[in-house]
């Protein structure tokens, strides 16, 4: 897989965590946790798409 492709499906996956996060802020009864979760994977998402697009290896964690 090219970077570019893989720049691509980061952020195609970082769009459907945020349309999650869309969805789940407007049931009052969503789970903290859950969003909590969701956000962090966006983040984890956006710093790997960053990393990418600088030219730095991702990291192992």
């Amino acid at each position: 897989m090219s970077i570019q492709s893989h720049i691509a499906e980061l952020e195609r996956r970082h769009a459907a965590l945020e349309r999650q996060l869309e969805e789940a802020s407007q049931h009052p009864s969503v789970d903290p946790i859950q969003v909590k979760e969701l956000k962090r994977r966006k983040l984890h998402l956006k710093d790997e798409i960053a990393r990418l697009v600088v030219g730095e290896p991702a990291s192992l964690h």
